[in-house]
Parts: C-alpha cells; sequence; structure tokens
C-alpha cells in the first residue's frame, strides 16, 4: 500500500490479486448475492483508491480492508431489511434438474441442499455473529485481527463465535451424525 501511494499503480495491482478472492467469498457468503457481493467487492477495492491517504501504515492493510468490507456489509443490511421481498418464481434455477439420471445425480441433489441449509443457517445469524463467524471461518482472520476491524474486544469476539456456532448447531441439528463432530470440535474445525 506504501508502494502505491508513492505512485506504484502496478503494487495496486498486486494488493488486488492478493486480496481480491478472500474479500469477494468474505462479501459472498455476507450478502448471499454473487451480483450484489461483485458490486461490494468494486465498491471496497474504489474505496482503497479513494482513501488510500487516509491508510496508516502502523495498521495492518488486510485490517483496513476487512474495516471497509465490513462496514459496506453493514450498510448493505440494513439497506436489506428495506427492501425485502419473496421471489415469486421460487429458488429453482432452470435446467437444474436437466441431469437428474447421470450417475452420482442424488449425491449433487443432497449435497447442494445441505449446502443451501449452510448457507441460510449463516445467512440466519445476527449480524454480529455472522461477520466474526465469516471473518473467522472464510476469511481465516485470526481474532485478534477480527476485534480490531469490528471495532470490539477479543473476548467479544470470541464469545459472538460461540454463540455463532451454537445457533448454527441448533439451525443444522438435523445433519447431526454429518456435522456435529465438526461443529463441537471448536471454532477452528466448525463447517468448512
Amino acid at each position: 500500500m506504501a508502494a502505491y501511494r508513492a505512485g506504484d499503480v502496478r503494487a495496486f495491482e498486486r494488493l488486488l490479486a492478493r486480496h481480491e478472492r478472500a474479500v469477494w467469498n468474505f462479501l459472498r457468503r455476507f450478502v448471499s448475492d454473487a451480483s450484489t457481493a461483485e458490486d461490494l467487492l468494486q465498491e471496497v477495492f474504489l474505496r482503497v483508491v479513494k482513501g488510500a491517504d487516509e491508510w496508516k501504515g502502523t495498521a495492518k492493510f488486510s485490517t483496513w480492508l476487512y474495516t471497509i468490507a465490513r462496514n459496506l456489509t453493514v450498510d448493505q443490511a440494513r439497506r436489506a431489511v428495506h427492501r425485502r421481498a419473496t421471489s415469486l418464481d421460487g429458488t429453482g434455477r432452470a435446467g437444474d434438474d436437466g441431469d437428474a439420471g447421470t450417475p452420482g445425480a442424488d449425491q449433487r441433489a443432497t449435497d447442494h441442499q445441505i449446502a443451501q441449509r449452510i448457507e441460510a443457517a449463516v445467512s440466519a445469524l445476527p449480524t454480529d455473529q455472522r461477520e466474526v463467524f465469516l471473518m473467522r471461518e472464510v476469511m481465516d482472520l485470526p481474532f485478534a485481527e477480527i476485534a480490531k476491524v469490528v471495532g470490539a474486544s477479543e473476548p467479544t469476539v470470541k464469545s459472538r463465535m460461540r454463540y455463532a456456532l451454537e445457533k448454527l448447531r441448533e439451525a443444522l441439528i438435523d445433519f447431526q451424525d454429518g456435522l456435529a463432530a465438526p461443529l463441537s470440535a471448536g471454532p477452528r474445525e466448525g463447517l468448512r
């Protein structure tokens, strides 16, 4: 970031290559919509460009970057509360059942249903718990860095993670045989 601020445009390309995928994964899981996540991703890096002079070299760049991403997701969640509407065409996509006769189709359908249930359970978490869960499990950030990003103490962040895991365990209780061991093993092993 210091090199970019000094005028090295290629340094921004390296920052983008290093962080784009992790930030997109966080955003995608937080907003549960690929096009919205893509828009937010562009906004994150646009704010990095516009705010390059605001970044202080005393903090890790990733902490600053994830703070921007988090703030955008919180703003998006607030706006979404006012615009929620149920789709009239359901959740299925055209062509999803076209390969029903191929080997493994039943397993793919089951895997897809499980993935949808997990995504729904994560989406149903309160915002403060969901962001901690995603930063820890998807972005693999340490609790200390998450605490800086969300502006809370490390014990508070760990508590939010514990509550998130408990709620996910409850929401996915009917998958107990397949998921109970990883969920009860602790925060690092849960829902990978």
